[in-house]
């Protein structure tokens, strides 16, 4: 067996930029996911979870009753933009459970889970059907180059081989990326709007087309009569512009701590299922605060290794999964969620320096920007 240094399974390992090119660089575990499968299931933590997400439900219903509740008695009110933020929140934890509806985790039926799905995400106005494929491909092959949709180049750059090739403005936003990304997640939620209907507008064949259209075109009529009804102008435009960007930043600072700044894996590497899941994911530790805030994703190991399972489940996963790395010698990534944004941002920009003309003196170009 060929095997990397170990770590412990408690800290990120040191080189966590690391490329893997090829399988010797990897040892070859085909059974280690067959063996915490079978532990898993005999714990009975693929069971669904009914009563946890009629919980999740009726609170997220409570919330969303409250912010309408205050924007119609607050009227015309700056304070309308608490309200904005908070229906930004409670949009993001809809998302989460439209992710876990799609992977199966919610309802006993795999078309009752997509029916859920698509309506979900169609209340925070995206297309469920683009995001499957999305999603799909990006568990099957994660930070996979040319075949994980997550690390293809979309203003920001996460492979050298594409800050290479940026010019013009997003060749300036790739030199500064790292700090410049949790600025520009503020448009996140816009770009997911955006994506989604490129999608459902685009030729050929797309399923449930008129279906997420019909939602999405209802949903942005619920939230926006009101909003230019009762609000001014100037007010309406700021509300609805705090309201896309706190689920803009949510979405994005919930999904970015997963893999960024973890392995990259060449597009012919051959690795085994149990390998490629957990050396491309990390965890972040803070227990149930962080299970809420992240909706699940904090545990993103154990949801890649088993993405049908549960929310409330994934914990108890974790200690499973933490024993069988370090039996097998393999690094399970856990730190903080300020460490992870640390790593995110050192991350893109080293990676953002591959955009430099290599002729430019650094000293020189130090001044120049001063």
């Amino acid at each position: 067996m060929v095997t990397l240094t170990p770590s412990p399974a408690t800290r990120a390992p040191a080189r966590s930029w690391q490329r893997y090119a090829d399988a010797t660089t990897y040892p070859p575990l085909i059974r280690a996911y067959t063996e915490v499968s079978a532990a898993v299931k005999e714990a009975g933590l693929l069971r669904r979870a009914r009563w946890f997400y009629v919980l999740v439900g009726a609170i997220l219903l409570l919330g969303f009753g409250g912010v309408w509740t205050g924007f119609v008695l607050l009227g015309p009110s700056w304070f309308q933009l608490l309200m904005a933020a908070g229906l930004g929140l409670l949009l993001t934890q809809v998302a989460f459970l439209a992710h876990e509806a799609g992977h199966k985790q919610i309802l006993a039926s795999a078309p009752a889970n997509d029916r859920l799905a698509r309506v979900l995400a169609g209340l925070i106005g995206m297309s469920f059907s683009w995001w499957d494929s999305k999603h799909t491909r990006h568990h099957a092959n994660p930070n996979r180059v040319s075949k994980d949709p997550d690390v293809a180049v979309d203003t920001i750059s996460f492979l050298e081989e594409d800050a290479v090739r940026a010019r013009g403005l997003i060749r300036w936003i790739t030199l500064r990326q790292g700090w410049l990304f949790f600025p520009l997640l503020t448009l996140e939620g816009l770009n997911l709007h955006v994506q989604s209907l490129r999608h459902l507008l685009s030729r050929g064949r797309v399923k449930h087309r008129w279906w997420e259209l019909s939602m999405i075109a209802a949903r942005f009529a619920a939230l926006m009569i009101p909003v230019f009804l009762l609000l001014p102008l100037g007010m309406a435009f700021a509300f609805l512009g705090v309201q896309f960007a706190v689920f803009g930043v949510c979405m994005g600072a919930s999904f970015a701590p997963n893999h960024k700044g973890m392995p990259v894996i060449d597009k012919d590497a051959r690795l085994d299922f149990f390998s490629k899941q957990v050396r491309t994911s990390r965890n972040i530790s803070g227990g149930w605060w962080a299970t809420t805030l992240l909706g699940g994703l904090n545990y993103q190991i154990e949801h890649h290794l088993f993405p049908n399972m549960p929310r409330p489940h994934l914990a108890k996963a974790r200690v499973i999964v933490r024993r069988f790395c370090a039996e097998l010698e393999v690094p399970y990534t856990e730190t903080s969620l300020l460490r992870s944004y640390g790593i995110v941002i050192a991350y893109l920009n080293r990676v953002g320096l591959a955009a430099r003309d290599p002729f430019e003196c650094p000293i020189t170009a130090e001044f120049r920007r001063a």
